[in-house]
């Protein structure tokens, strides 16, 4: 095989990557993001924002039962 005959196949190779890269979407190193990518995102961030308003009233709850159980033990020392 002659150095000519190898270039033309490397070139056939990276036309052919390139041409599948385009079809399936990948986006490489370059980071750019896909519409329907946009929507998930959007989908994921909301619902993490409700679960950690969740976590927020859980911990309310759980330092409050720890108060109110403080004060209890208090009262019953005092007694």
């Amino acid at each position: 095989m002659n150095p000519f005959e190898m270039v033309a196949i490397i070139v056939v190779a990276v036309m052919i990557a390139s041409v599948l890269r385009a079809k399936y979407g990948y986006r490489g190193r370059r980071g750019e993001i896909a519409p329907r990518d946009d929507a998930e995102n959007a989908r994921l961030r909301e619902e993490v924002k409700e679960l950690k308003e969740r976590l927020k009233v859980l911990e309310r709850i759980t330092v409050e039962k720890e108060n109110s159980l403080a004060r209890e033990i208090d009262q019953l020392r005092d007694r």
